[in-house]
């Protein structure tokens, strides 16, 4: 089929897998799945977010892959504090398979100096654009540059996204889930694609904190099919460590077991423990009353 997933894969060159403004931990572990499975097939692929990644998503493999910076296609010379009028003319050459830019000033006029050359990158290339997440396009700023005009737009999701820029055409492979994590598993199924060890403890991570530990309304008997299928293929299951601070007041103890239990006392301990007053009440006769019903 023309437009399924596998295919819109197979036919693009380089792929940009794009996150919301506010991801979820959901949207970064499957969209971190999506990358590392795209990058095993050979594929050329990045993947983007317009915030960076805070202490939240730590725990997920490949986070330090995610980029706040798109623009990096094309290499931009520019001389600082030079006037450009002083150019006579600028060629290059490829030279033992290296290229050699040459800038030839007028005559009587001075070359640019090495503190006045000003290097940068600018524009972003990819053909293919899978939009993670998100409720509608305003979630992703980026999509407003021109460059992506003429790209091809997909978008994975628990929900339909709502297209407000008339000039974006967008593919849906939305559909009910527990989570983002869960889809995106169904699709690298559906397509034949590998899912390894790490690619799975994303996804199992994923699944675990959208659905509220299996609590979620979203959460269907495919959930936890999926869920089993990710730990056999080497998922591990990596949940938060919760300080001891956090705990609510009285929920755990507040100091060891084993500061009380076993503890031998003193013969001073057990002799003032002995001498302890006991209360009247306790060694008085028990009589016990009632009522007769007839």
């Amino acid at each position: 089929m023309e437009n399924s997933f596998a295919s819109l894969i197979s036919s693009a060159n380089e792929i940009l897998v794009l996150l919301p403004n506010k991801p979820y931990l959901d949207q970064v572990a499957g969209g971190l799945s999506l990358y590392l499975s795209l990058l095993g097939l050979g594929k050329k692929v990045s993947i983007f977010c317009p915030v960076s990644m805070t202490a939240e998503y730590s725990r997920l493999i490949g986070v330090d892959k995610v980029t706040t910076d798109l623009e990096n296609h094309n290499l931009t010379i520019k001389f600082v504090n030079y006037e450009a009028t002083d150019v006579d003319k600028v060629s290059y050459d490829i030279l033992d398979g290296q290229f050699k830019l040459t800038i030839t000033p007028k005559l009587g006029f001075k070359s640019p100096t090495k503190d006045q050359v000003d290097v940068s990158y600018s524009g972003i290339s990819c053909d293919l654009v899978i939009l993670i997440g998100g409720a509608n396009d305003s979630h992703f700023p980026i999509l407003n540059k021109e460059e992506f005009k003429n790209t091809k737009l997909v978008h994975i999701g628990t929900r339909l996204l709502e297209v407000i820029n008339n000039d974006l055409q967008v593919l849906s492979f939305a559909r009910p889930a527990s989570s983002t994590s869960e889809l995106i598993t169904l699709l690298l199924k559906e397509s034949g694609y590998s899912i390894d060890s790490d690619i799975a403890t994303n996804l199992v991570t994923g699944i675990e904190e959208q659905s509220k530990n299996f609590q979620g309304e979203s959460v269907t008997a495919d959930t936890f099919t999926i869920f089993a299928e990710l730990l056999k293929l080497g998922g591990k299951r990596m949940q938060k460590v919760v300080q001891a601070k956090n705990y609510p007041q009285g929920s755990i103890p507040t100091k060891p077991f084993t500061q009380t239990i076993n503890r031998q006392m003193t013969p001073e301990e057990a002799e003032e423990e002995l001498n302890q007053e006991i209360p009247a009440s306790w060694s008085e006769p028990k009589i016990f009353t009632g009522t007769t019903v007839s």
